[in-house]
């Protein structure tokens, strides 16, 4: 098949890709790179700043690029905003799109109407992004996200994809949850594609300090719940000198993120999560212990019944604290929570493996089979 990924989240498509390509088949990746991380592309399509000017160049580029984008078999988005133009813009595109290939799909992999709303009624998930119980979070982040997601263009181009595109793929639990209810014929939940490093599968027994590691972006830190998780490793770094040693990577580009972390043990990530994303996994890949999202949900929806390698944390300093200072004290729990780490992402986020998932869906789902 002939593919087209648009756009790019934490990785995901870049790293679908070459599964595919495995596969035999031709894909080609269009992006700006998501931003500073700045992931490879085939096409890259980047928009410098928010100016009017930059807005007119950069659409004069969408528009010339378009009849490029034409004839394929497959087109897959990461998000209802698939380019960086006002909502209302992207009707026009999305429906060319639609016009000119064969199967569309719609990517469930991040904030977008469907899960905002689900978040905000507060009825479906126990905490998330935007909800802890039956409170709305009221971060900066959070506000924003359901000022532009709730009753506008965002909103209804959302609803218009949903409808009319051939399938929906969530990639975690609660993004899951938010679609499959309302969409239950068009919705197949994929896990993550994560490329399994070629690692050892046993793993030291001693530590000199226990190396913990978090990753910082500036832009979302109080959204994902960085802001408490850091506090958490900073105040055990003081309590235990001795025992640990806290590394943070503060928005760096993903190759360099990947490099700091390589030596380390435990990983804190996605406060507000049920499942592990990209840079958990990607961890998880190496053998570093991740302290974050592991909620039953998500192990039941993938249908694991032996492995248990997340430590999970509720929304809270005090878990966080608690699981952290745990595994401090008792390194010993370490090497077997890495090798069950190993064999989780092994069994059930090979990026071979989920490619074969996604070819599978898009055959079924293939509007000119």
């Amino acid at each position: 098949m002939k593919i087209l990924l648009i756009n790019e989240c934490s990785n995901l498509h870049t790293t679908l890709a070459k599964g595919l390509r495995q596969l035999g088949h031709d894909v080609t990746t269009l992006s700006g790179g998501n931003g500073w991380r700045n992931y490879p592309r085939d096409i890259s399509l980047v928009r410098q700043n928010a100016s009017h000017l930059d807005g007119v160049r950069y659409l004069a580029q969408l528009y010339t690029l378009l009849p490029r984008l034409r004839h394929y078999d497959v087109v897959q988005v990461t998000n209802p905003i698939m380019f960086d133009v006002r909502a209302e813009r992207q009707f026009f595109i999305y429906n060319f799109l639609r016009r000119h290939n064969g199967s569309i799909f719609l990517g469930a992999f991040g904030t977008d109407h469907y899960w905002v709303k689900t978040c905000s009624e507060c009825s479906v998930l126990r905490y998330s992004d935007h909800n802890i119980g039956n409170q709305l979070r009221t971060n900066r982040d959070a506000i924003i996200d359901r000022r532009e997601w709730l009753g506008t263009a965002k909103e209804r181009l959302n609803q218009h994809i949903a409808a009319t595109c051939d399938g929906i793929i969530p990639c975690l639990y609660e993004y899951w949850a938010c679609y499959q209810p309302l969409f239950p014929e068009k919705t197949r939940f994929i896990p993550l594609p994560i490329e399994v490093s070629q690692i050892a599968g046993t793993f030291s027994q001693t530590y000199e300090k226990i190396k913990v590691f978090i990753g910082i972006d500036q832009e979302r830190n109080e959204y994902k719940g960085t802001d408490i998780m850091l506090k958490a490793a900073e105040d055990l770094q003081k309590k235990y000198p001795e025992r640990m040693l806290l590394k943070k990577a503060v928005s760096v580009p993903f190759a360099e993120y990947q490099h700091l972390m390589d030596d380390c043990d435990i990983i804190l990530d996605q406060l507000y999560s049920y499942t592990p994303a990209m840079n958990a996994l990607l961890a998880m890949s190496k053998g570093i212990v991740v302290v974050g999202g592991g909620e039953p949900e998500s192990y039941d929806l993938i249908g694991e019944q032996e492995l248990r390698p997340i430590v999970n944390v509720q929304p809270s300093y005090d878990s966080v604290y608690h699981e952290l200072e745990q595994l401090i004290l008792h390194p010993e729990r370490i090497p077997e929570l890495k090798r069950q780490s190993v064999e989780y992402v092994r069994r059930h986020h090979d990026y071979i493996k989920v490619a074969q998932q996604y070819e599978q869906f898009y055959i079924e789902k293939n509007r000119k089979a």
